[in-house]
């Protein structure tokens, strides 16, 4: 598995000259480059319709709507984010939205009453959003996320490119800042999440989701209390283990 330019995908030295070779380009560009050249039919965005989710979905859509766009229902999400996506695929002309619920078998043996979210949030995590995740992602070489530096400590130095088990993920929006974001939806007019208006700044699950205070980081709503900052779908060992179950 190899780029044009003989780049083998899936580890780090992949990712770091990646990286080096197109810091410089800008969010819209790079996107433009993964979709259409690097990656070409082999790439999958991957959005929570979130607080900040319209910016990259947008920019997908400019390059060809028809960009998988990977999108997990985990059963517990906020009313206000399932019709907030409906709304912008809508809006967006988005044609190749593929929604990712748990297995429904799995649920019924290890969270028949809907309550792992309290005693086990990691297992919780592992089979409404790992899982499903990590089964789809097995038919692309490369993913896009929306991650960015400002939202949290953990997030401070991530990279443009990065290895993901057996694939690239692209961090488009590594470098932007908040402002970067709010003049994104100036600029076209994107409508915001509901949620946002109400300081829910990251927004995932009903039962681990709450508003961010001032002066919070981000995600500081994610979890709260529980010492849990990530599901694991952004961390390689946990979503490479995901895809073998």
């Amino acid at each position: 598995m190899s780029t044009p330019n003989g780049l083998l995908f899936g580890d780090q030295v992949a990712a770091a000259r990646l990286s080096d070779r197109f810091y410089a380009l800008g969010a819209e560009k790079l996107l433009r480059l993964a979709i259409g050249d690097l990656f070409p039919g082999r790439i999958a965005l991957v959005s929570s319709f979130g607080a900040e989710s319209a910016v990259l979905l947008h920019m997908a859509s400019a390059i060809d709507p028809a960009t998988p766009v990977l999108f997990l229902d985990t059963l517990h999400l906020f009313s206000e984010t399932l019709e907030y996506r409906d709304a912008l695929v809508a809006r967006l002309g988005l044609t190749n939205v593929i929604e990712l619920k748990p297995d429904e078998r799995q649920l019924a043996e290890e969270d028949p009453e809907t309550f792992l979210w309290s005693s086990n949030p990691d297992r919780c995590c592992a089979i409404r959003k790992v899982e499903p995740l990590a089964k789809a992602l097995k038919n692309y070489d490369a993913w896009i996320s929306g991650r960015k530096r400002f939202q949290a400590a953990t997030r401070a130095a991530l990279p443009l490119f990065e290895s993901d088990g057996e694939r690239i993920k692209l961090n488009p929006l590594a470098t932007w800042t908040p402002d970067d974001i709010k003049a994104y939806f100036k600029k076209y007019d994107l409508p915001p999440h509901p949620l946002v208006a109400k300081s829910y700044l990251s927004i995932g699950c009903i039962p681990c989701t709450s508003p961010v205070r001032p002066g919070e980081d981000a995600r500081a709503g994610r979890w709260r209390g529980r010492g849990k900052t990530e599901c694991g779908v952004h961390v390689p060992e946990t979503l490479e283990a995901g895809a073998d179950i």
